[in-house]
């Protein structure tokens, strides 16, 4: 059984290299499972020290496999366990539209209501949310974001 669980769900593929580059900065893939939300089986939140989900912003929430995997999680199961989530999303600066700056600052992004959902069952957060940029709504990253995200697991270690 892993200690640290990264759960993740991707569209096409920039979440996932993301989770893959936290999770490489959290140890070695002996102590670190990385996996896709489908892959995970309930069992495997069992005796975890970090749990991290995360997921690609799709209508400014995460996608619905991630949001079915969080109400599966039974109540106060998260006790105690340290928690973080992160989302990937397109930078309101980048698209230049006034409506969507609009709509993202009542919306929010995927990483906010997965952090919830967590710390709603009992997980105690590791660091705020955060989100990871994509130049287009089908990536690629943005320069810098695997180093990036790879420095915020870091954080989420000390």
């Amino acid at each position: 059984m892993f200690k640290t669980l990264i759960i993740y769900d991707s569209i096409f593929g920039n979440t996932e290299k993301i989770a893959r580059a936290i999770g490489g900065s959290l140890g070695s893939q002996a102590e670190v499972g990385t996996l896709r939300v489908g892959d995970m089986q309930p069992e495997q939140l069992t005796g975890l020290e970090l749990l991290i989900v995360g997921s690609p912003t799709r209508g400014f929430r995460p996608t619905p496999a991630i949001a079915a995997f969080l109400k599966t999680i039974p109540a106060n199961n998260l006790k105690g366990i340290r928690v973080a989530a992160f989302d990937t999303r397109l930078s309101v600066k980048d698209v230049n539209n006034i409506l969507l700056n609009i709509l993202a600052r009542i919306f929010g992004y995927a990483a906010a209501p997965i952090a919830a959902s967590l710390t709603k069952n009992g997980g105690v957060l590791a660091l705020p949310p955060e989100g990871f940029f994509v130049k287009a709504s089908e990536g690629p990253l943005k320069e810098g974001e695997l180093e990036r995200s790879a420095a915020w697991g870091k954080q989420i270690k000390m």
